[in-house]
């Protein structure tokens, strides 16, 4: 049987070893562009090797997939780590406050364990699988809105979004059907923050998994609802995803989202 305690433990480790290079980078890194407006410091490089040097310690054999690190052959692994050493590269090189560390562990494909970890605040996102979400220690859940004009929501767009792209259609759909719309620059500490009830729903049309792996358990096991745009479960290796505090709201929120069929 896994041991998804000790997976966790690994996860936390991991991500706290990553949040840590992030303080002690700033200020202090340099930056480059890997496509246009997609970045990438210093920072990030330290931060993925930290968080790596943990989980080779502990599990040598285990795949890794990191964003700085792109191998998806890695995911056909029994075990592959999914990492994200800093969510929001473009909020840390500004100093705009919304940045994470996501750490997770799939087994076979599905969502084992994960952490997101806030390293300005120390907030710090728990899950395991059927052990609940936690936030520092405690329970967290859902929030439990069922009604889209009584929601907030948050879209994640990709480095350079087109007018004419699904994205912003689903986001000119959305804004007028809710509450309000947030956009962060972090999808990690969005699907948290949905974990935790400070969202009601979030959604990607282009994601990668390193973005989303942890954050899609920390949904999930507080109680949320994730699917895909094409109505199936939300897996690893996909680019898409909707999240909902509840049923009723992502029954109402994904069919604003998906692209119009042809």
């Amino acid at each position: 049987m896994l041991d998804f305690a000790r997976l966790l433990a690994v996860c936390k480790a991991a991500a706290r070893a990553g949040a840590a290079e992030l303080l002690a980078w700033q200020g202090k890194f340099t930056s480059r562009e890997k496509s246009a407006r997609d970045l990438v410091t210093d920072a990030d490089l330290a931060s993925q090797h930290a968080v790596q040097e943990i989980i080779r310690q502990e599990f040598p054999d285990h795949g890794f997939l990191g964003e700085e690190s792109p191998d998806r052959s890695q995911l056909e692994l029994p075990y592959c780590w999914v990492v994200d050493p800093l969510d929001g590269t473009t909020n840390y090189v500004h100093g705009f406050p919304c940045f994470a560390v996501s750490v997770a562990v799939a087994f076979e494909g599905q969502l084992a364990a994960g952490t997101v970890i806030n390293p300005l605040n120390g907030e710090c996102f728990t899950a395991a699988r059927g052990l609940g979400s936690h936030l520092n220690g405690k329970p967290i859940a859902v929030s439990d809105a069922t009604q889209l004009n009584h929601a907030l929501v948050a879209v994640s767009f990709p480095p350079h979004p087109q007018n004419d792209s699904p994205d912003v259609q689903a986001f000119l759909r959305v804004s007028p059907e809710c509450q309000a719309v947030r956009r962060t620059g972090s999808a990690a500490l969005n699907l948290a923050f949905v974990a935790s009830g400070r969202l009601d729903a979030h959604w990607a049309h282009f994601i990668h998994s390193w973005d989303s792996a942890a954050g899609v358990l920390l949904v999930q096991e507080a109680g949320g609802v994730v699917g895909s745009f094409a109505g199936g479960d939300y897996e690893v290796a996909q680019g898409d995803y909707c999240v909902a505090a509840t049923r009723e709201l992502f029954d109402e929120v994904l069919p604003l989202i998906q692209p119009p069929t042809n």
